[in-house]
């Protein structure tokens, strides 16, 4: 039996004496931008008409060697631009900025076969750039993928490699509720609680920024980040290794970030562990599904009523545990995760719609 190969995106560390020459590189990158940004905007303004990124080629082509840049680059430029308008239906983007205070990170996209592995290092367009290896990339034939700067001033290499898919060896399924106390609660009882990761040093990171100092404040809302990544990618990584079906619950982490929720929305991390737990279930080859989680919390699990003592509406928020009528004592975020779990087998209980 063959086995099942799936893309993966590796991410590695360039050695910081080769900032100045990326730096250069990604100002040529916003030049083709902007440059194609106000072609596209003159061409709808003049002519009604959209340009594709075949179109937007026709005028860039024979600029990389000016510029400065390989050739693939400038082409994944002209489509990422047309794929982003597309996206955000605008005939003009926001233009990239090379210099000042609200200078646009450094970004240099590539195609398959632009960037190879020779000598111990990532060589592309012409020149040698030492990585901190910690994949042993020499294994891997590169596909797409760009140079990458932070806020911080590092860069990085992401590559899209193929690798063998590793089946889960796991059994059974679960089901997620995604909360504000615990980040998550698995409808077999573990939790993954809230590390409060920018509530611990929201006082460290006001008083750097009441001081003025860029680069201190830079660097907690780095360890904040890869703080939160940590916990989840553990998290993530224990779900897909113990399970075959994990099942969550459709709450929209865009949305509740517009009320008064926002800074705890953002610090519980629920869009990261969705795109984690989907993406990692995909390379494991296990099922991965949203489902919807109204009346989740409300809907006794055991016999699938929606008693009068039941947590409701936002005065039922501090109700933790509840008993049925039927007798049956619930925890109420392992409750909501068991009938996410039996909405996911597509067995609603009474209460959901």
């Amino acid at each position: 039996m063959t086995e099942r190969k799936v893309t993966k995106t590796l991410k590695v560390r360039i050695r910081d004496k080769h900032a100045k020459a990326l730096r250069d590189q990604a100002a040529s990158v916003n030049f083709v931008w902007n440059y194609v940004n106000e072609l596209s905007s003159r061409s709808i303004r003049e002519r009604g008409a959209f340009l594709s990124a075949y179109d937007i080629q026709k005028y860039t082509g024979g600029a990389a060697k000016d510029l400065g840049l390989h050739s693939h680059t400038v082409q994944e430029v002209s489509r990422e631009y047309a794929t982003r308008r597309k996206q955000f239906r605008r005939g003009r983007l926001a233009w990239r900025k090379s210099r000042g205070v609200r200078r646009s990170l450094g970004w240099v996209p590539f195609k398959s076969g632009a960037a190879k592995w020779k000598s111990g290092q990532v060589f592309f367009n012409g020149q040698h750039f030492q990585v901190w290896d910690s994949f042993g990339l020499s294994q891997y034939k590169f596909r797409s993928g760009c140079f990458n700067e932070d806020a911080r001033g590092r860069w990085y290499f992401n590559v899209v490699v193929e690798v063998d898919a590793q089946p889960s060896a796991g059994g059974g399924a679960v089901g997620i509720d995604l909360g504000l106390k615990d980040v998550a609660t698995c409808s077999d009882g573990a939790k993954m609680e809230n590390g409060r990761f920018y509530r611990d040093l929201e006082d460290k990171l006001a008083i750097a920024q009441r001081a003025g100092k860029k680069r201190r404040v830079r660097s907690i809302h780095a360890k904040i980040s890869n703080r939160r990544k940590d916990a989840l990618h553990k998290f993530s990584r224990h779900l897909v290794d113990r399970h075959e079906e994990i099942y969550v619950g459709d709450v929209s982490p865009s949305k509740l970030a517009k009320t008064r929720m926002a800074k705890s929305v953002m610090d519980a991390g629920w869009g990261q562990l969705k795109t984690m737990l989907e993406y990692k279930c995909d390379h494991a080859g296990i099922v991965f599904k949203e489902v919807g989680e109204a009346y989740t919390t409300q809907t006794c699990s055991a016999c699938g009523a929606l008693p009068p003592q039941r947590p409701k509406g936002i005065a039922g928020l501090g109700i933790r545990e509840w008993t049925c009528e039927c007798g049956v004592t619930h925890d109420r975020d392992i409750n909501a995760a068991k009938n996410i779990l039996a909405a996911g087998h597509g067995r609603p209980a009474e209460g959901i719609s």
